[in-house]
């Protein structure tokens, strides 16, 4: 059932400091939620966690997520891009499962702290579906 604020009922509306509240759904997540998430490959290990998620202005759709490796604090560490649709949530890791050993995301397309490829480099999102069959 939808509240007063268009949300179905589990997400809040703002709250009477002006803040919107951020919570989920048996459908939705809040994408801060999912920031932070850690990412396991198929042998348990644990590849890294999801950074943020880069979404398709026109489509609205969710088009990769992008996994973080490595650093100290969030600071300094490499950025992997990998295929929203590779992810799957696994309840019993309590996070997110690919289909991808420590090698192949090794060698994915990738970029450091402070670079933007996805603005600075017209063939990075080329290289990305590329590399990944997407």
């Amino acid at each position: 059932m939808a509240n007063a604020s268009g949300m179905g009922s589990g997400m809040s509306g703002a709250t009477a400091s002006g803040t919107v509240e951020t919570d989920e759904t048996r459908d939705l997540i809040a994408s801060n939620k999912v920031e932070g998430t850690a990412v396991y490959n198929r042998q348990g290990e644990r590849l890294g966690e999801v950074y943020n998620f880069m979404v398709n202005k026109r489509s609205g759709q969710v088009a990769y997520a992008v996994l973080s490796f490595g650093g100290l604090l969030g600071m300094g560490g490499t950025y992997y891009p990998l295929p929203w649709n590779a992810l799957t949530y696994d309840t019993n890791q309590g996070g997110y499962v690919v289909d991808i050993d420590k090698d192949r995301l090794s060698n994915a397309p990738s970029y450091r702290s402070g670079e933007d490829p996805f603005s600075s480099d017209a063939g990075y999102g080329s290289r990305l579906r590329s590399y990944w069959g997407s």
